[in-house]
């Protein structure tokens, strides 16, 4: 049988996973996890994290990690999910390379999605315009910047673009992908696997109550280094 004359089988729909530095891990290991999970219960999907290289980055804690595919390897995934952090993401936000590789992917990809304030970087990359969108809830009144209508609510899903909360809620956000992808048995047993059945010692958070005036300082002197121009205008690609 020569080489032209094999049968080739269906690739697999990849989630890729988009790292940069000083993510904050969770918002990339939470999802990371599920639908690693995923993959490995559910034939036909695989994920791949990447980067524009394969050296070690930091994130915003002492560990390290490296992408396994650079973003020439896989241009085309299935679908794209954007973990977020602090100064760092905001940072990305002018990063032409970065910024690049998320619009060439979600132009072909069937789902892009957030987690946390990763939803400014799919903004910064014209993703979000016209769209519903969430993220951490200190970043939220930013969205309008980019053409989104900001929602206070755990993930959102308008079209093909699916954002979440703040990161532990990338977790939730990627069991509700498991059940779109694969029905809600599946991502039921997920769960099972996992034991994501959170019961906080502090229980559930009073929003009525969360510390707006501790967090907003420090948001505001975050966008006012990463946008000398002030919020109203876009970061600079750099």
């Amino acid at each position: 049988m020569t080489a032209s004359s094999r049968t080739v089988g269906p690739q697999p729909k990849t989630i890729a996973f988009v790292l940069y530095p000083g993510i904050t891990l969770l918002d990339l290991a939470g999802p990371l996890q599920v639908l690693s999970a995923l993959a490995h219960a559910v034939p036909g999907f695989a994920i791949a994290v990447v980067a524009e290289r394969l050296a070690p980055l930091p994130t915003d804690t002492p560990l390290t990690i490296a992408a396994d595919r650079t973003f020439d390897d896989l241009p085309e995934p299935f679908a794209v999910v954007v973990p977020g952090g602090g100064a760092p993401t905001l940072r990305a936000m002018g990063d032409r390379t970065l910024l690049g590789y998320l619009r060439r992917a979600a132009a072909g990809a069937e789902i892009v999605a957030s987690v946390c304030t990763g939803a400014l970087l799919l903004g910064a990359a014209g993703l979000l315009e016209g769209r519903r969108a969430t993220t951490h809830w200190t970043y939220r009144h930013l969205l309008p910047v980019f053409g989104a209508a900001p929602a206070t609510a755990r993930w959102v899903e308008d079209g093909p673009v699916l954002t979440s909360a703040g990161v532990s809620a990338g977790i939730d956000m990627a069991l509700h992908l498991a059940g779109r992808l694969a029905g809600e048995t599946t991502a039921r047993t997920l769960q099972y696997a996992l034991e994501y059945d959170p019961a906080p010692p502090q229980g559930a958070l009073d929003w009525a109550r969360a510390p707006a005036d501790l967090f907003a300082p420090v948001v505001d002197r975050l966008v006012r280094d990463a946008w000398p121009d002030g919020a109203a205008g876009k970061p600079a690609d750099r």
